[in-house]
């Protein structure tokens, strides 16, 4: 008897499924799945192309902290667009824009940018400071920066390759090798805050690091990058461009 009502049962499945269908023999309606150029929610789109490297809440990723209300100080909106549309070359920052291979559409790229900033800017955050410039607007001195990095920076990076006593290496030739000039610069500016690094005015107290020496010492750190294929496009990046 149970063999019997099995072998029922399956033909009862499809008549049960037919009966789901209209009259026209369309599916009946059920949830449509938007599509992907659709969506202009912020925090989705933030969620589904930021946040693997800039981290869920702009924060504690490989990335630099785009909710860090320092940096969304010193940056300008586009600044963000064109970095974000053609990405970095010879970085992990692809392009994103559909004219340049990705798949977002200008008005995507808009919203992310607007979201970042509803979430995370804090307006008055330098107020009364003189903030240095985003970019480079002169060539640095790595003689000279050399001098700012002993001064500003070995104490946590320490002298060699190796790192320090309170933060990993920054001469590393891997770790230059992956990162453009233009976010060295703006590490140097903003800090990781989410890793407890210090921002241009914290690393000696009381003594904030002007803009020339934060030119000065990008210009040395660079100096130190492997002279590997594919690695010339990184200097391009001094120009205003880039989300590091």
């Amino acid at each position: 008897m149970t063999r019997r009502l099995a072998e029922l049962a399956l033909p009862l499945a499809a008549v049960l499924a037919l009966a789901a269908c209209t009259a026209s023999g369309k599916p009946a309606p059920g949830p449509e799945v938007p599509r992907p150029d659709s969506i202009l929610d912020p925090v989705v789109l933030y969620g589904q192309n930021c946040a693997g490297c800039h981290g869920a809440e702009g924060r504690k990723g490989p990335a630099m902290a785009l909710g860090d209300p320092v940096y969304l100080a010193i940056v300008d909106d586009d600044t963000l667009r064109s970095t974000i549309s053609k990405g970095r070359p010879g970085t992990a920052m692809s392009a994103f824009a559909q004219k340049e291979g990705g798949m977002l559409t200008d008005q995507q790229i808009n919203a992310i940018i607007r979201g970042i900033r509803e979430r995370w800017s804090k307006p008055d955050v330098l107020v009364g400071v003189t903030a240095p410039r985003y970019a480079a607007k002169v060539p640095g001195n790595p003689q000279a920066g050399e001098a700012v990095y002993a001064n500003f920076c070995a104490s946590c990076h320490g002298i060699g390759a190796n790192g320090g006593p309170k933060a990993g290496s920054v001469t590393n030739g891997a770790y230059l090798s992956l990162i453009s000039d233009q976010g060295l610069r703006t590490i140097v500016i903003c800090g990781r805050p989410d890793f407890d690094a210090p921002d241009w005015r914290n690393n000696v107290a009381g003594r904030p690091m002007t803009d020339q020496e934060i030119t000065d010492v990008v210009a040395w750190l660079t100096s130190q990058r492997p002279k590997a294929a594919g690695q010339q496009n990184l200097a391009s990046s001094t120009v205003p461009g880039g989300v590091h």
